[in-house]
């Protein structure tokens, strides 16, 4: 592992224990050169996983954007870290056991917005605000509207 500080390639482990999600390994490293110290995570990872965008374009999958979008989606909600950890740990496996290398975006948000619903009513809206690309009030409306029980009118 490469030093962040000087870039000296010989780094020495000092302590490895799994991280708090249980799903990675946490390692603190020191650097003979500079004597700077730096902590890194490591992940199994099973397969590499490719997002077929709508557009038709490939690109690698990326944990950390995936991260960042159900991050933005539950900010300021009461969910714990350790809860958001473990949805987006859950969802990389599916992705990763469904025996497919290639998965569509669609399929991939899909997937997150089904998670969301079960953890957030708000994060869910806010996450499909951007996935379905709604552009005004109204496509809230029906968006929210679906998602409330419809009573049958009394007679």
């Amino acid at each position: 592992m490469r030093c962040p500080f000087c870039g000296n390639i010989d780094t020495q482990v000092k302590d490895s224990r799994p991280a708090e999600d249980h799903v990675s390994i946490r390692r603190r490293r020191f650097c003979p050169a500079c004597g700077g110290r730096f902590t890194t995570y490591e992940r199994v990872q099973l397969r590499d996983l490719v997002v077929i965008k709508s557009n038709g374009r490939r690109e690698d999958f990326d944990r950390d954007k995936l991260e960042r979008s159900i991050r933005i989606a539950l900010q300021k909600r009461p969910v714990e870290p350790e809860r958001m950890d473990q949805m987006i740990s859950g969802i990389v496996r599916r992705l990763e056991s469904m025996g497919e290398t290639d998965i569509g975006s669609k399929q991939i948000g899909e997937i997150v917005m089904e998670a969301l619903a079960r953890i957030d009513t708000v994060a869910y809206v806010r996450f499909a605000s951007v996935y379905k690309n709604f552009q005004a009030a109204d496509d809230f409306d029906k968006f929210v509207s679906e998602l409330r029980p419809h009573v049958a009118p009394e007679e």
